[in-house]
């Protein structure tokens, strides 16, 4: 009889975390000793995986003792201070941060995309993409190997949830205090007085509005989650040269990251062409009839695992050129499933 690998959780107690307790308990089972770890101060909580009452056990070194493979979902700098120690005690890390994604010496997996990069993995670190990139890249990639991809030009709608927890209450507080006032948004300045200086980690109301900004300002002024469209496509696809331009735009939706595309090709494409393709693409599902309604939205595409796809067109100034659009759940493949799907590439590896 085989022995089941152990597989650690670290922030388990997190928006993520809770997903991936929870995609352990509904997919295939395939690790033996589950161990939940997040900071002191939610060590001692209890969560139920497949069934079984876990305690959350502080973050340590010793934790990581006889532990085959350990997902990640913290901030940056835990990850980059406690990733190596995991890696350092036997542990492969799966990480969910960005602290590793563009490390040369760290692969950027999509299951779908690239599985045999697990493999490749010097430091003992696989790292997961920005959840944009996931919902865009896994229709994308297909397309790619059908016709050669060439250039993206994209923008993200991108909901509060990519915040956190905080960015959920930061919204559906607001939506309570803009609740019942028609006239909110019939002039300038009116729905910043009714939200007031609750703007929670963004940097104005979300209700009733959009805002043309997510991430941190780099250089140029392009935003690092721009900036992560584009690095993280390239390197996933193994294309370092493919032209990507993004603009990342926060939008009043609390779960499911929307991405309409511009994608040019090596060579002409076709509406007809590239849905047959997406239809058969893992990890996708078409949703294309405009006629009867049927169109990829984020209030249908959360809590599923597939990245939706729908509103295909051929570029009318370019027999190159798609035209798409993109949602999905950005904390279920855009984050905790992707490390899970990596994680169980790991388990076949390590079951004994």
């Amino acid at each position: 009889m085989s022995e089941l690998p152990t597989l650690a959780v670290v922030g388990a107690t997190g928006a993520v975390g809770t997903v991936m307790c929870e995609l352990l308990s509904a997919r295939k089972n395939v690790w033996g000793e589950i161990r939940l770890l997040a900071s002191p101060r939610s060590a001692g909580k209890t969560i139920v995986v497949r069934g079984a009452e876990l305690t959350v056990q502080p973050l340590t070194a010793d934790a990581f003792d006889g532990v085959d493979v350990a997902m990640f979902d913290v901030p940056d700098e835990v990850s980059a201070e406690w990733a190596p120690i995991a890696a350092s005690r036997g542990a492969v890390a799966v990480d969910n941060s960005g602290a590793f994604r563009m490390d040369p010496d760290v692969p950027l997996v999509v299951p779908e995309i690239n599985p045999e990069q697990v493999r490749n993995r010097p430091k003992g670190i696989i790292a997961n993409a920005n959840c944009t990139t996931l919902a865009m890249i896994v229709a994308v990639a297909p397309l790619h190997h059908e016709y050669g991809l060439r250039e993206l030009v994209c923008a993200s709608y991108q909901a509060v949830s990519g915040a956190g927890k905080i960015g959920i209450d930061t919204l559906l507080d607001q939506i309570d205090r803009v609740s019942g006032d028609r006239v909110l948004g019939s002039r300038s300045g009116n729905v910043r007085q009714a939200v007031g200086d609750d703007l929670g980690p963004f940097p104005a109301p979300l209700a009733l509005n959009v805002v043309p900004w997510a991430g941190s300002l780099k250089d140029g002024g392009w935003s690092s989650e721009e900036l992560k469209m584009r690095n993280e496509s390239r390197k996933i696809l193994g294309l370092p040269d493919l032209k990507v331009s993004a603009t990342c735009v926060r939008v009043p939706v609390v779960t499911g990251h929307s991405v309409p595309i511009h994608a040019v090709f090596g060579s002409e494409v076709d509406a007809e062409g590239a849905q047959e393709v997406l239809r058969h693409a893992t990890g996708v599902i078409l949703v294309d009839d405009p006629a009867a309604g049927e169109i990829p939205m984020p209030i249908d595409a959360v809590g599923t695992d597939p990245s939706w796809v729908g509103r295909i067109r051929r570029s009318l100034d370019d027999p190159r050129a798609l035209d798409l659009f993109v949602t999905g759940d950005n904390l279920r493949k855009g984050a905790a499933l992707n490390t899970a799907q990596i994680a169980e590439l790991l388990a076949v590896e390590f079951t004994r």
